[in-house]
């Protein structure tokens, strides 16, 4: 679990989050929404602790990172998973190499037995015969597999994933979506998602927290938002067409 707390973080005299309050519950897919220049991407940084912040509590369950030592801090930042936008793999490297890196930068296990793990990650996100191709030979559905082996390979208790649809198709999409929250589930991690993708927040959203202009203007869930009054967070969600015709649904289902 992660909590936050009144957190608060400016660029100058420029405040970006105005005192934001919200938990990321483990074993669920904790999703962080709203319009380009809300604050997403600064508070995903605070929370992977890239960036400081003037005011507030950022808690990993229970230990309030600004208090901690350094060493418990790296202990920390060994304990999260990444899935970068862009994936974020390296050209030089085969795919096996790639979801290796962590753990020759993290831990002190034998070449055998960081191939093991390597072999088992990149099974359980169905490649397991990718091992020795290159980025470049792998679509961008599968690159963003092996971005998410290599986020788990170190068997981490928080995973982030920054726009982790950005750029696929909408059925691969759905297919990252699934295997998030199937992994979330599986290994009962915290998950936090940056997203601004409306199918993902209706599929896998069991939490979400919609922020506007630094603040957190709304939180609540995928089958909460079909109900809300919000009209901050209807006048984003209704951009989606998609939304509409199944808020439409819900509500007639419902009545």
């Amino acid at each position: 679990m992660i909590e936050v707390t009144n957190l608060h973080k400016s660029f100058g005299d420029v405040e970006v989050l105005k005192g934001i309050s919200t938990t990321f519950e483990k074993g669920k897919t904790n999703l962080i929404i709203g319009q380009s220049g809300s604050g997403k991407t600064v508070f995903l940084k605070c929370l992977l602790g890239l960036f400081d912040y003037e005011q507030g509590a950022i808690a990993y369950d229970g230990k309030v990172f600004a208090k901690l030592t350094e060493d418990e801090k790296r202990n920390i930042r060994a304990e999260i998973g990444m899935v970068f936008q862009g994936s974020a793999l390296f050209d030089s490297m085969t795919i096996a190499q790639n979801v290796m890196f962590p753990l020759k930068m993290f831990t002190n296990q034998s070449k055998s037995e960081m191939e093991d793990r390597v072999n088992f990650v990149l099974k359980r996100v169905n490649l397991d015969t990718a091992h020795n191709k290159m980025p470049s030979e792998a679509s961008g559905g599968m690159q963003k597999r092996v971005a998410i082996a290599r986020a788990i390979v170190n068997n981490p208790k928080y995973l982030f994933c920054d726009e982790p649809n950005s750029g696929l198709d909408p059925k691969t999409a759905i297919v990252i979506d699934n295997l998030i929250q199937e992994i979330t589930d599986e290994y009962q991690i915290t998950t936090v998602i940056n997203s601004h993708d409306m199918n993902s927040v209706m599929e896998i959203g069991e939490k979400i927290v919609f922020l506007r202009n630094g603040l957190k203007a709304w939180e609540g869930s995928n089958k909460t938002i079909f109900k809300t009054d919000n009209e901050v967070v209807t006048d984003f969600v209704y951009s989606s067409n998609l939304f509409k015709k199944v808020r439409k649904m819900y509500i007639e289902e419902n009545e």
